[in-house]
Protein backbone atom coordinates (compact mmCIF):
# COMPACT_ATOMS: atom_id res chain seq x y z
CA UNK A 1 0.00 0.00 0.00
CA UNK A 2 1.41 3.45 -1.14
CA UNK A 3 0.41 6.55 1.52
CA UNK A 4 0.92 9.67 0.55
CA UNK A 5 0.14 11.82 3.84
CA UNK A 6 -0.13 15.27 3.98
CA UNK A 7 -0.51 18.73 6.68
CA UNK A 8 1.49 21.38 8.11
CA UNK A 9 2.17 24.52 9.93
CA UNK A 10 1.37 23.48 13.35
CA UNK A 11 2.20 19.83 15.61
CA UNK A 12 -1.20 19.42 15.78
CA UNK A 13 -1.01 18.40 12.03
CA UNK A 14 2.13 16.78 11.79
CA UNK A 15 1.92 14.53 14.65
CA UNK A 16 -1.03 12.55 14.39
CA UNK A 17 0.08 12.00 10.79
CA UNK A 18 3.47 10.79 12.00
CA UNK A 19 1.56 8.39 14.64
CA UNK A 20 -0.87 7.21 11.81
CA UNK A 21 2.32 6.11 9.63
CA UNK A 22 3.99 4.37 12.25
CA UNK A 23 1.02 2.51 13.06
CA UNK A 24 0.59 1.25 9.79
CA UNK A 25 4.44 0.26 9.01
CA UNK A 26 4.09 -1.88 11.92
CA UNK A 27 0.97 -3.60 10.60
CA UNK A 28 2.00 -3.73 7.11
CA UNK A 29 5.70 -3.24 6.76
CA UNK A 30 5.24 -3.37 2.85
CA UNK A 31 3.66 -0.52 2.97
CA UNK A 32 5.48 2.75 1.38
CA UNK A 33 4.56 6.69 2.56
CA UNK A 34 5.71 9.98 0.89
CA UNK A 35 5.00 13.43 3.15
CA UNK A 36 4.09 16.55 1.60
CA UNK A 37 4.13 19.45 3.96
CA UNK A 38 4.78 23.23 2.99
CA UNK A 39 8.10 25.20 2.95
CA UNK A 40 7.67 27.41 5.92
CA UNK A 41 6.14 25.01 8.27
CA UNK A 42 7.11 23.13 11.67
CA UNK A 43 7.32 19.81 9.62
CA UNK A 44 10.43 21.20 8.10
CA UNK A 45 12.11 20.67 11.78
CA UNK A 46 10.08 17.33 11.92
CA UNK A 47 10.13 14.99 9.55
CA UNK A 48 13.94 15.82 8.46
CA UNK A 49 14.20 13.76 12.00
CA UNK A 50 12.28 10.93 10.10
CA UNK A 51 12.78 8.04 7.61
CA UNK A 52 9.91 9.24 5.28
CA UNK A 53 10.75 10.93 1.94
CA UNK A 54 9.31 14.56 2.23
CA UNK A 55 8.80 17.10 -0.18
CA UNK A 56 7.18 20.72 0.10
CA UNK A 57 5.02 23.27 -1.49
CA UNK A 58 5.23 26.90 -1.13
CA UNK A 59 1.75 27.93 0.03
CA UNK A 60 0.78 30.45 2.70
CA UNK A 61 -2.71 31.20 4.20
CA UNK A 62 -5.01 34.44 3.34
CA UNK A 63 -5.25 37.10 5.28
CA UNK A 64 -8.10 38.13 7.07
CA UNK A 65 -8.20 41.60 6.03
CA UNK A 66 -8.13 43.01 2.34
CA UNK A 67 -4.79 42.66 1.27
CA UNK A 68 -2.92 42.44 -2.09
CA UNK A 69 -0.79 39.65 -0.23
CA UNK A 70 -4.27 37.67 -1.16
CA UNK A 71 -3.44 37.64 -4.76
CA UNK A 72 -0.30 36.31 -4.04
CA UNK A 73 -2.20 33.47 -2.21
CA UNK A 74 -4.50 32.38 -4.62
CA UNK A 75 -1.59 32.24 -7.50
CA UNK A 76 0.88 29.93 -4.86
CA UNK A 77 -2.84 27.97 -4.26
CA UNK A 78 -2.90 27.38 -8.38
CA UNK A 79 0.71 26.38 -8.33
CA UNK A 80 1.33 24.19 -5.65
CA UNK A 81 -2.13 21.94 -7.17
CA UNK A 82 -0.16 21.95 -10.69
CA UNK A 83 3.12 20.46 -8.77
CA UNK A 84 1.02 18.15 -6.30
CA UNK A 85 -0.11 16.72 -9.53
CA UNK A 86 3.25 16.14 -10.79
CA UNK A 87 4.26 14.61 -7.20
CA UNK A 88 0.89 12.30 -7.03
CA UNK A 89 1.90 11.16 -10.52
CA UNK A 90 4.71 10.09 -9.48
CA UNK A 91 4.76 8.89 -6.46
CA UNK A 92 1.58 7.33 -7.73
CA UNK A 93 -0.27 6.58 -3.85
CA UNK A 94 -3.13 4.14 -3.22
CA UNK A 95 -5.00 6.73 -0.81
CA UNK A 96 -3.59 10.36 -0.12
CA UNK A 97 -4.65 11.86 3.28
CA UNK A 98 -4.57 15.67 4.65
CA UNK A 99 -4.45 16.14 8.13
CA UNK A 100 -4.87 19.70 7.57
CA UNK A 101 -3.11 22.95 7.00
CA UNK A 102 -2.91 25.22 3.84
CA UNK A 103 -0.38 22.60 2.26
CA UNK A 104 -3.32 19.88 2.73
CA UNK A 105 -5.79 21.59 0.96
CA UNK A 106 -3.62 21.94 -2.43
CA UNK A 107 -2.81 17.92 -2.55
CA UNK A 108 -5.83 16.42 -1.28
CA UNK A 109 -8.20 18.91 -3.77
CA UNK A 110 -5.42 17.39 -6.44
CA UNK A 111 -6.06 14.15 -5.60
CA UNK A 112 -9.22 14.22 -5.27
CA UNK A 113 -9.86 15.75 -8.98
CA UNK A 114 -7.01 12.98 -9.84
CA UNK A 115 -9.91 10.36 -9.12
CA UNK A 116 -6.88 8.98 -6.37
CA UNK A 117 -8.90 8.05 -2.99
CA UNK A 118 -8.61 10.83 -0.63
CA UNK A 119 -9.37 11.02 3.19
CA UNK A 120 -8.81 14.11 5.78
CA UNK A 121 -8.57 13.94 9.41
CA UNK A 122 -9.96 16.55 11.71
CA UNK A 123 -8.22 16.73 15.12
CA UNK A 124 -10.55 19.83 16.85
CA UNK A 125 -14.41 19.82 17.31
CA UNK A 126 -14.53 22.93 15.19
CA UNK A 127 -13.11 22.27 11.86
CA UNK A 128 -10.53 24.30 9.58
CA UNK A 129 -10.96 25.70 7.06
CA UNK A 130 -8.79 23.53 4.54
CA UNK A 131 -11.28 20.83 6.12
CA UNK A 132 -14.59 22.53 5.86
CA UNK A 133 -13.04 23.27 2.10
CA UNK A 134 -12.15 19.90 1.31
CA UNK A 135 -15.26 18.06 2.77
CA UNK A 136 -17.23 18.30 -0.71
CA UNK A 137 -14.50 16.69 -2.19
CA UNK A 138 -12.89 13.79 -0.82
CA UNK A 139 -14.11 10.66 0.03
CA UNK A 140 -13.86 9.98 3.90
CA UNK A 141 -13.43 12.38 7.14
CA UNK A 142 -12.18 11.08 9.90
CA UNK A 143 -13.34 12.97 12.99
CA UNK A 144 -11.93 13.23 15.92
CA UNK A 145 -14.51 14.79 18.23
CA UNK A 146 -18.20 13.58 17.86
CA UNK A 147 -18.99 17.52 18.18
CA UNK A 148 -17.37 18.11 14.43
CA UNK A 149 -19.86 15.60 12.91
CA UNK A 150 -22.23 18.08 12.65
CA UNK A 151 -19.84 20.11 9.75
CA UNK A 152 -19.24 17.68 7.43
CA UNK A 153 -21.48 15.23 5.37
CA UNK A 154 -23.08 12.83 7.79
CA UNK A 155 -22.83 9.78 4.77
CA UNK A 156 -19.02 10.49 4.24
CA UNK A 157 -18.17 10.82 8.26
CA UNK A 158 -16.58 8.60 10.89
CA UNK A 159 -15.23 9.30 14.15
CA UNK A 160 -11.44 7.89 14.09
CA UNK A 161 -10.21 9.75 17.48
CA UNK A 162 -6.71 11.11 16.95
CA UNK A 163 -3.77 8.42 16.55
CA UNK A 164 -1.52 10.38 19.22
CA UNK A 165 -4.09 8.99 21.63
CA UNK A 166 -3.44 5.14 20.39
CA UNK A 167 0.85 5.94 20.06
CA UNK A 168 0.53 7.62 24.04
CA UNK A 169 -1.34 4.04 24.94
CA UNK A 170 1.72 1.86 24.26
CA UNK A 171 3.95 4.02 26.60
CA UNK A 172 4.63 2.80 30.16
CA UNK A 173 6.00 4.05 33.28
CA UNK A 174 8.95 4.35 34.35
CA UNK A 175 11.66 6.94 36.76
CA UNK A 176 12.04 9.60 33.86
CA UNK A 177 10.76 12.26 36.54
CA UNK A 178 14.57 11.67 38.08
CA UNK A 179 15.63 13.47 35.10
CA UNK A 180 14.33 16.25 36.07
CA UNK A 181 15.61 15.98 39.84
CA UNK A 182 12.08 15.14 40.84
CA UNK A 183 10.64 11.90 42.91
CA UNK A 184 9.20 9.58 40.78
CA UNK A 185 7.24 7.97 44.21
CA UNK A 186 5.24 11.01 44.37
CA UNK A 187 2.37 12.96 42.78
CA UNK A 188 3.46 15.14 39.88
CA UNK A 189 1.27 17.95 38.49
CA UNK A 190 3.03 18.39 34.94
CA UNK A 191 2.67 21.98 33.46
CA UNK A 192 3.16 23.39 30.36
CA UNK A 193 1.96 25.82 27.78
CA UNK A 194 3.12 24.35 24.26
CA UNK A 195 6.45 24.19 22.93
CA UNK A 196 7.07 27.84 22.70
CA UNK A 197 5.53 28.41 26.46
CA UNK A 198 2.27 30.73 26.88
CA UNK A 199 3.07 33.52 28.52
CA UNK A 200 -0.32 34.23 30.47
CA UNK A 201 0.46 30.33 31.78
CA UNK A 202 4.14 31.75 32.47
CA UNK A 203 2.66 34.58 34.86
CA UNK A 204 0.45 32.87 36.81
CA UNK A 205 3.05 29.91 37.12
CA UNK A 206 6.16 32.19 37.97
CA UNK A 207 3.85 34.18 40.56
CA UNK A 208 2.71 30.83 42.09
CA UNK A 209 6.25 28.92 42.86
CA UNK A 210 5.98 30.04 46.41
CA UNK A 211 2.77 28.92 47.26
CA UNK A 212 3.72 25.74 45.30
CA UNK A 213 7.09 25.10 46.67
CA UNK A 214 5.34 24.56 49.95
CA UNK A 215 2.79 21.33 48.66
CA UNK A 216 3.55 17.72 49.19
CA UNK A 217 3.24 17.17 45.79
CA UNK A 218 5.46 18.14 42.93
CA UNK A 219 5.57 20.41 39.43
CA UNK A 220 7.50 19.54 36.57
CA UNK A 221 6.99 22.72 34.36
CA UNK A 222 7.72 23.67 30.67
CA UNK A 223 7.89 27.53 30.18
CA UNK A 224 8.86 27.10 26.33
CA UNK A 225 12.55 28.06 25.07
CA UNK A 226 11.52 31.88 24.25
CA UNK A 227 10.47 32.43 28.19
CA UNK A 228 12.81 30.44 30.28
CA UNK A 229 15.99 32.87 30.30
CA UNK A 230 13.74 35.38 31.29
CA UNK A 231 11.93 33.38 34.21
CA UNK A 232 15.26 31.96 35.13
CA UNK A 233 16.33 35.57 35.66
CA UNK A 234 13.58 36.77 37.49
CA UNK A 235 12.92 34.25 40.11
CA UNK A 236 17.11 33.50 40.62
CA UNK A 237 16.32 30.15 40.06
CA UNK A 238 18.95 27.35 40.15
CA UNK A 239 18.24 23.36 39.65
CA UNK A 240 17.10 22.68 43.42
CA UNK A 241 16.27 26.26 44.15
CA UNK A 242 12.94 24.38 45.01
CA UNK A 243 13.04 20.59 46.25
CA UNK A 244 9.63 19.91 44.63
CA UNK A 245 9.36 21.80 41.66
CA UNK A 246 11.66 21.55 38.82
CA UNK A 247 11.75 24.12 35.30
CA UNK A 248 12.82 23.34 32.29
CA UNK A 249 12.43 25.42 28.47
CA UNK A 250 10.99 21.98 27.03
CA UNK A 251 10.38 18.74 27.43
CA UNK A 252 11.63 16.26 24.89
CA UNK A 253 9.90 13.05 26.23
CA UNK A 254 6.29 14.54 26.53
CA UNK A 255 4.32 11.26 26.51
CA UNK A 256 6.93 9.50 28.63
CA UNK A 257 6.71 11.99 30.94
CA UNK A 258 3.26 12.45 30.73
CA UNK A 259 2.53 8.88 31.97
CA UNK A 260 4.23 9.77 35.08
CA UNK A 261 1.80 12.18 36.14
CA UNK A 262 -1.15 12.87 37.97
CA UNK A 263 -2.39 15.90 36.57
CA UNK A 264 -1.68 17.90 33.00
CA UNK A 265 -2.26 21.72 32.95
CA UNK A 266 -2.16 23.21 29.75
CA UNK A 267 -3.35 24.24 26.64
CA UNK A 268 -6.57 22.76 24.58
CA UNK A 269 -4.49 21.76 21.69
CA UNK A 270 -6.06 18.60 19.98
CA UNK A 271 -2.71 16.88 20.42
CA UNK A 272 -2.43 17.39 23.93
CA UNK A 273 -5.97 16.13 24.70
CA UNK A 274 -5.79 12.77 22.67
CA UNK A 275 -2.49 12.10 24.22
CA UNK A 276 -3.75 12.93 28.08
CA UNK A 277 -7.33 11.18 27.62
CA UNK A 278 -5.79 8.24 26.33
CA UNK A 279 -3.60 7.81 29.32
CA UNK A 280 -6.80 9.00 31.32
CA UNK A 281 -5.54 12.04 32.83
CA UNK A 282 -7.33 14.65 34.49
CA UNK A 283 -6.99 17.96 33.33
CA UNK A 284 -7.02 21.91 33.87
CA UNK A 285 -7.42 23.12 30.48
CA UNK A 286 -6.27 27.48 30.00
CA UNK A 287 -7.63 27.09 26.36
CA UNK A 288 -5.87 29.70 24.05
CA UNK A 289 -7.89 32.49 23.02
CA UNK A 290 -5.59 33.48 19.91
CA UNK A 291 -6.65 30.11 17.52
CA UNK A 292 -9.19 30.39 15.02
CA UNK A 293 -13.07 30.01 15.78
CA UNK A 294 -12.18 29.58 19.46
CA UNK A 295 -11.87 25.95 19.24
CA UNK A 296 -9.44 25.17 22.03
CA UNK A 297 -12.52 26.37 24.29
CA UNK A 298 -14.95 24.17 22.22
CA UNK A 299 -12.33 21.38 22.24
CA UNK A 300 -12.05 21.63 26.68
CA UNK A 301 -16.00 22.50 26.95
CA UNK A 302 -16.64 19.14 25.53
CA UNK A 303 -13.94 17.71 28.15
CA UNK A 304 -15.60 19.82 30.75
CA UNK A 305 -18.85 18.76 30.36
CA UNK A 306 -17.92 14.48 30.43
CA UNK A 307 -16.74 15.67 34.03
CA UNK A 308 -13.07 14.90 32.79
CA UNK A 309 -11.31 18.53 32.81
CA UNK A 310 -11.67 22.10 34.89
CA UNK A 311 -11.31 24.58 32.90
CA UNK A 312 -10.09 28.46 33.43
CA UNK A 313 -10.32 31.13 30.96
CA UNK A 314 -7.15 32.87 29.74
CA UNK A 315 -8.54 36.17 30.42
CA UNK A 316 -9.28 35.25 34.19
CA UNK A 317 -5.84 33.28 34.99
CA UNK A 318 -4.45 34.15 38.15
CA UNK A 319 -1.84 32.53 40.35
CA UNK A 320 -4.77 32.37 43.34
CA UNK A 321 -7.09 30.29 41.12
CA UNK A 322 -4.23 28.35 39.37
CA UNK A 323 -3.11 27.32 42.87
CA UNK A 324 -6.74 26.82 44.24
CA UNK A 325 -7.96 24.84 41.79
CA UNK A 326 -4.36 22.48 41.87
CA UNK A 327 -5.02 21.95 45.24
CA UNK A 328 -8.84 21.04 44.95
CA UNK A 329 -7.84 18.34 42.30
CA UNK A 330 -4.15 17.26 44.03
CA UNK A 331 -5.59 16.90 47.39
CA UNK A 332 -9.13 15.25 46.79
CA UNK A 333 -7.89 11.21 45.77
CA UNK A 334 -11.90 10.86 44.81
CA UNK A 335 -12.26 13.43 42.65
CA UNK A 336 -9.11 13.03 40.68
CA UNK A 337 -9.72 9.24 40.17
CA UNK A 338 -13.28 10.43 39.08
CA UNK A 339 -11.60 12.85 36.51
CA UNK A 340 -9.26 9.93 35.71
CA UNK A 341 -12.00 7.72 34.82
CA UNK A 342 -13.76 10.06 32.84
CA UNK A 343 -10.95 10.98 30.93
CA UNK A 344 -10.15 7.88 29.85
CA UNK A 345 -13.81 7.30 28.50
CA UNK A 346 -13.23 10.49 26.02
CA UNK A 347 -10.07 8.80 24.91
CA UNK A 348 -10.15 6.30 21.56
CA UNK A 349 -7.32 4.64 22.34
CA UNK A 350 -8.07 2.50 18.85
CA UNK A 351 -7.66 5.68 16.74
CA UNK A 352 -4.92 4.65 14.80
CA UNK A 353 -7.00 1.27 13.84
CA UNK A 354 -9.58 3.04 13.38
CA UNK A 355 -8.59 5.43 10.75
CA UNK A 356 -6.42 2.05 8.82
CA UNK A 357 -9.76 0.46 8.49
CA UNK A 358 -10.71 3.83 6.70
CA UNK A 359 -7.94 3.97 4.62
CA UNK A 360 -8.63 0.30 3.49
CA UNK A 361 -12.54 0.40 2.74
CA UNK A 362 -10.84 3.15 0.40
CA UNK A 363 -8.67 0.92 -1.49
Amino acid sequence: MKVLVTGGGTGGHIYPALAFVKYVKEQDPTSSFLYVGATRGLENKILPQTDIPFKTLEIQGFKRSLSFDNVKTVQLFLKSIREAKKILREFKPDVVIGTGGYVSGAVVYAAAKMKIPTIVHEQNSVPGVTNKFLARYVDKIGIAFEDAAQYFPKQKTALVGNPRAQEVGGVAQSTILKNYNLDPEKKTVLIFGGSQGALKINQAVVAAIPEFATKEYQILYASGERYYQEIEESIGMSKDAFANISIQPYINQMMEVMVNCDLLIGRAGATSIAEFTGLGLPAILIPSPYVTNDHQTKNAMSLVHAGAVAMIKDSELTEENLVAKVDEIMNDEALRSQMAKASKEQGITDASERLYQLVKSLI
